[in-house]
């Protein structure tokens, strides 16, 4: 993505919004977590979360809160998605430990 979209101390106030909408969009379109967002956009989690969760509400109420309810969904889930990192983590190991016996 766009160098754009760094966080820079001389940017200005519309650069801030404008990212806040884009990464907003983004979210609500693909159901990303802030962890994938920040990834994709290359700045901070911190960055991504301060912007969607107290920049947009000011810039876009309505995209705001349709952000909240899929960061609310993703928030919800991320037991599961630990929980089944976790078991591929060990099913990996597993499979590494049997192919040594073999």
């Amino acid at each position: 993505m766009s160098q754009r979209y760094h966080s820079d101390r001389s940017g200005s106030e519309f650069i801030v919004k404008e990212r806040s909408i884009v990464l907003g969009e983004y979210i609500k379109e693909t159901g990303a977590t802030v962890r994938e967002t920040a990834k994709e956009y290359g700045i901070s989690k911190s960055t991504v979360h301060k912007d969607v969760t107290e920049r947009l509400f000011s810039v876009n109420k309505g995209l705001y809160e349709d952000v909240k309810s899929v960061l609310m969904k993703n928030k919800a889930e991320r037991h599961i998605r630990g929980g089944n990192a976790t078991k591929e983590k060990y099913r990996e190991i597993r499979t590494v430990k049997e192919k040594k016996v073999r």
